[in-house]
């Protein structure tokens, strides 16, 4: 299936070498991720809006003219999980110059086309599959070296890309904590 495990120095290495476009299709609704745990505890035991831990590296690779960009599929009603990455992450996120989208789905109806699986595809051409728990823990990732699932990828990214709205448009249907108005 061309499918290597990769480590997280690796990992962190395509951020850094690609040269153009960094593309990541999300899909679940719930991640667990270590460095958002009091974030998002502070988020919905206070209301505070503050950045998880990795947010000034985050930032700094946003800045690095190269094109970030990003599909989540959301079914709705948001949890609340996905109601602190969108209040606490994709707003600066997108100051920051990240291209972030949002497919937005009702309970049931998953769009066509578009697998139920998380993946990164660096400059069109490596392509890591994001590998979770069903509850949204992060296992190893792996690199896809075989052709056909990366010229799938990409077509799956163009058809994300074309079915979802801009995360700006999106989020002007929802207060300022992403509950909808």
């Amino acid at each position: 299936m061309g499918l290597r495990p990769v480590s997280e120095t690796e990992f962190d290495r395509f951020f850094e070498e690609f040269r153009y476009t960094a593309f990541r299709l999300e899909t679940l609704q719930v991640y667990d991720v270590g460095y958002e745990k009091e974030a998002f505890r502070r988020f919905m035991v206070d209301g505070e809006v503050i950045a998880p831990a990795s947010r000034k590296e985050w930032t700094r690779l946003l800045g690095s003219g190269r094109q970030f960009r990003r599909v989540h599929v959301v079914v709705e009603p948001l949890t609340d999980y996905l109601r602190f990455e969108c209040v606490c992450a994709y707003r600066s996120n997108v100051k920051a110059g990240e291209d972030v989208n949002i497919l937005p789905v009702d309970e049931g109806k998953w769009p066509q086309g578009i697998p139920r699986f998380d993946y990164w595809l660096f400059d069109s051409h490596q392509l890591v599959r994001m590998n979770y728990t069903p509850d949204g823990t992060m296992l190893t990732p792996e690199l896809v070296t075989d052709p056909e699932q990366i010229v799938q990828a990409n077509a799956i990214r163009d058809r994300a890309l074309h079915l979802a709205i801009p995360f700006t448009e999106y989020e002007k249907r929802f207060d300022a904590d992403m509950r909808p108005l």
